[in-house]
C-alpha cells in the first residue's frame, strides 16, 4: 500500500516547513531510512527520511515551498509502476476545514480567534499523536513556557509547551484523542474569551495494543504506605525523569517520599502534585534543603583517557565509511548511551544539549538510538537531560561548568589526550550515578567500536 510522505513539525511552536532541497526524485527507489528531503525550521536544517520501501511518487510541493505541518508532500508506492500511476494525495485539512464554525450553520459555538496550536510531529514518521491528558483548561491564562498538553508517540509521552502568552479559548480535541500531525487541536487568545470552547475532534481509531503505549496517571490520593518495590530504588536509587528530578530539587522535594509510600516508578513531572501533597507542611522532614542545601552542593567529577581511541575511529569511518562527522557528534551519542544507562532511564526520553566555545549546536532527542550514519531528531526547546561541551577545538584543558539546569559534562584536548569532567548537581544525580556516568562515557571515548558492536 502507498505510504504518504507529510511535513513533520521539528518543532513545537512550528507550523510550516521550507523544503530545502529534494534528495530524491520521482520513480527514484528508496529504502526506509534513506534521506528523501531536507526540510529547515527556525533553528536547523533536517534531513527527513523514508519510512518504507519503495519508489517515491506525486510529489507536490518543490524546493522552496514553505508547506503547512502534516500535509502531504509525496507518496511511497510500492511498485515503480504504480509510482508513474499515483497521484498526488489530498491534503490533510484542519478542524476549521472539516467543520462549521458558526453558530447559524451548526448550533454549536463558534470557534475565537487567536494562535493556533497543531498537533505536533515528535517524530520523522509520524502522522499523528494520542492526546494524553491536557494541562490546561478552557479560559485558563496561559505563558509561552507553560505545559499545555502531553501527548504519546510510539516511543514515548511529551509535554508540549504553550508557545504563545495569552487564554486557553478552545481546546479542540479531547484526552485519549488520536489527531493527524499538522490538525489544529487548540486556540490561544490574547483577550481572555467570553465563551471559551472545548469540543471534541473527528475521532481516529485508536489501536490498544499499539507497542509503548502509556498508561495515564490520572490524579489521585495520597496512596497507604506500601513495602518497597523490587526496583533499584529499593537499593537508594530514585528513577525519575531529568526533568522532573530537577523541578522536585527546585521546589525542596524529596523523591523518595513516592517509593516510601509506594508509587509507581519512574516519576515524571505529573508525579510532583501528588508528592506535593506527601511533603510535610512545613517542609522540615523528607525535603531537600534549600538554598545552600545538600541537593543543590556543586559536585565536580574529572577523569582522562587517550585520545587515539576517538581519533582512530572517527578516521575510519571517514575513510572506510565515507562518514564525515564533527567529533562531538559522535560523543553525544555516547553521552545519551552512558548517561541512560547510569539514571537507569531505561526508554524515557533523553535530551543532550551540544555547545562549543561559542555557541549551542541545539538539543538532540534520543541521541543514543540513533545510527551514527542517522541524522539526529532535533528536540526543539525541550529541556535538556545533559549537557554536552566540546572544548577540545579550543587552548583550553580544564573548565567547570554552571550545572543549575542540567548536568554539564565537558570534553578538553590535552596534548595526546582527552580532559573529561562533569559538574552536576547533588540533586541531580546521586554519585554512584555521576561516577557510573563518567565511567561509561569515557569507555565509550577510548574505545568506541567495542560499545557499537
Amino acid at each position: 500500500m502507498p505510504h504518504d510522505v507529510i511535513m513533520p513539525a521539528l518543532g513545537m511552536a512550528q507550523d510550516t516547513g521550507l523544503i530545502v532541497s529534494w534528495l530524491k526524485k520521482p520513480g527514484d527507489a528508496v529504502k526506509t531510512g534513506e534521506g528523501l528531503m531536507e526540510v529547515e525550521t527556525d533553528k536547523a536544517v533536517m534531513e527527513v527520511e523514508a519510512v518504507a520501501d519503495g519508489y517515491l511518487a506525486a510529489v507536490s510541493a518543490e524546493a522552496g515551498d514553505h508547506v503547512p505541518v502534516g500535509q502531504v508532500v509525496a507518496v511511497i508506492a510500492d511498485t515503480l509502476e504504480a509510482a508513474e500511476n499515483t497521484s498526488p494525495s489530498p491534503s490533510r485539512s484542519s478542524p476549521q476545514d472539516d467543520e462549521p464554525t458558526s453558530r447559524a450553520a451548526s448550533g454549536t459555538e463558534a470557534v475565537p480567534s487567536g494562535e493556533e496550536i497543531i498537533m505536533p510531529a515528535l517524530g520523522m514518521a509520524q502522522d499523528s499523536g494520542l492526546i494524553v491528558a491536557w494541562r490546561k483548561k478552557p479560559g485558563d491564562p496561559v505563558a509561552a513556557s507553560d505545559i499545555l498538553l502531553e501527548v504519546e508517540t510510539d516511543k514515548s509521552v511529551m509535554e508540549v509547551e504553550a508557545g504563545h502568552d495569552g487564554f486557553v479559548a478552545a481546546i479542540l480535541a479531547d484526552a485519549q484523542q488520536a489527531v493527524p500531525v499538522g490538525s489544529v487541536i487548540a486556540i490561544i487568545s490574547a483577550e481572555k474569551p467570553e465563551n471559551a470552547v472545548a469540543r471534541s475532534h473527528k475521532n481516529i481509531p485508536v489501536d490498544d495494543e499499539t507497542p509503548g503505549k502509556a498508561v495515564v496517571k490520572e490524579p489521585q490520593a495520597a496512596p497507604k504506605k506500601t513495602e518497597a518495590r523490587n526496583t533499584p530504588a529499593s537499593s537508594g536509587r530514585v528513577l525519575a525523569s531529568p526533568k522532573a528530578r530537577r523541578l522536585a530539587m527546585e521546589k525542596g522535594l524529596n523523591l523518595s517520599l513516592l517509593v516510601e509510600n509506594g508509587v509507581p516508578q519512574p516519576y515524571h513531572v505529573s508525579d510532583l502534585k501528588l508528592l506535593e501533597t506527601l511533603a510535610p507542611s512545613d517542609k522540615t522532614a523528607g525535603a531537600i534543603p534549600s538554598p545552600a542545601s545538600a541537593g543543590s552542593l556543586p559536585m565536580h567529577i574529572g577523569a582522562r583517557i587517550a585520545a587515539s581511541g576517538s581519533d582512530e575511529f572517527i578516521a575510519w569511518l571517514a575513510e572506510d565509511g565515507d562518514v564525515r562527522l564533527e567529533p562531538r557528534l559522535i560523543w553525544l551519542r555516547f553521552a545519551a548511551a552512558a548517561f541512560r544507562e547510569a539514571a537507569g532511564l531505561g526508554d524515557m526520553p533523553l535530551i543532550v544539549e551540544s555547545r562549543t566555545v561559542r555557541k549551542m549546536d541545539g538539543r538532540f532527542a534520543d541521541a543514543d538510538r540513533v545510527g551514527v550514519s542517522k541524522p539526529l531528531s532535533d528536540a526543539g526547546d525541550q529541556v535538556p537531560s545533559i549537557v554536552l561541551r566540546d572544548l577540545s577545538g579550543s587552548p583550553i584543558t580544564a573548565a567547570t561548568g554552571s550545572a543549575i539546569d542540567a548536568p554539564v559534562l565537558t570534553v578538553c584536548r590535552e596534548r595526546e589526550d582527552y580532559a573529561v569532567s562533569l559538574d552536576y548537581l547533588a540533586g541531580q544525580l546521586d554519585e554512584d550515578q555521576a561516577i557510573e556516568f563518567v565511567t561509561g562515557f569515557v569507555d565509550r571515548l577510548g574505545d568506541p567500536l567495542r560499545h557499537l558492536l
